[in-house]
């Protein structure tokens, strides 16, 4: 006759397969799956994502654009995605050179019309280089554009948003303002007076004026940062961009603003670093 098992056994032997089937369960519910990649992307901003500077002239060149360019030297988000395998990815640029946040909810109602599954977005420097501080755009004012934005990509269930942050106007004025060429041409063009004006002034105004002006940038920062975390779908570069330290090599030389091919290929690099298929 065969003995049968004893109930301690038994009991070690059920709480086994129980600890296997929960482990199990636990791991496939627990991991997170890649993201899909997009069918369709799109790239809301200003002159800095239509690449303006980097061909021969002051005019837009998206074709080197860190989010949505072909140039194969600039390794765009497009490039990456396709790169990853992502080869009928179709990108739009809605970005507008000259443009503010007040343009950004209809930037973002373009691409919800072209079906984009992912948008960057990298705006707020025209709302702090103005003719004056005065004239810079209210805090609460560029809060309520882009959050309107936001609002209109979330309700439209665009997969995955990236947001950049600002580049830091202090440090481009502080690389740049020894540069004779880069002085002449702020000048001549009149680029972003707000901070780069009389930029060899050391007068207790000057200098607090400038401060005005990056304290709005590390305002608007602030704000993209929190509208971002507030949308489950959005993800926020850290301050990536804010906090990189800009070359004299990444900064185009036509106007000693934007940033020069080398430039956006470092945008590439350092925000597809934090991107939603990376972070």
């Amino acid at each position: 006759m065969r003995a049968r098992p004893s109930f301690a056994r038994s009991v070690a032997a059920a709480a086994a397969s129980a600890v296997v089937v929960v482990a199990l369960v636990f791991t496939a519910g627990g991991a997170s799956a890649a993201p899909s990649y997009p069918a369709k992307m799109a790239a809301l901003g200003d002159s800095i994502t239509q690449a303006a500077t980097t061909c021969s002239s002051l005019s837009s060149c998206p074709a080197n654009s860190w989010s949505t360019g072909t140039n194969t030297t600039v390794q765009s988000h497009a490039t990456r995605l396709r790169l990853a395998g992502d080869t009928g990815l179709v990108a739009y640029n809605d970005a507008v050179s000259g443009a503010a946040s007040a343009a950004l909810p209809g930037q973002a109602a373009t691409a919800v019309s072209q079906g984009a599954q992912y948008v960057t977005i990298e705006m707020g420097a025209n709302d702090a280089c103005t003719s004056s501080v005065s004239t810079m755009t209210p805090t609460a004012t560029f809060q309520a554009n882009v959050t309107a934005a936001l609002t209109t990509l979330r309700n439209a269930g665009t997969a995955h948003i990236f947001v950049a942050s600002i580049p830091s106007l202090m440090r481009l004025y502080n690389l740049e303002k020894g540069s004779f060429s880069a002085r002449f041409v702020w000048a001549l063009l009149g680029v972003c007076k707000s901070m780069l004006a009389n930029p060899t002034s050391t007068s207790a105004a000057d200098v607090a004026r400038r401060a005005a002006v990056q304290q709005r940038v590390d305002d608007f920062n602030a704000v993209l940062a929190a509208a971002c975390q507030a949308v489950t779908t959005c993800t926020w570069d850290k301050g990536a961009v804010a906090n990189y330290a800009f070359s004299k090599s990444e900064i185009s030389t036509t106007d000693y603003f934007h940033p020069s091919l080398t430039g956006q290929a470092s945008l590439a690099r350092i925000t597809w670093a934090v991107s939603p298929w990376v972070s």
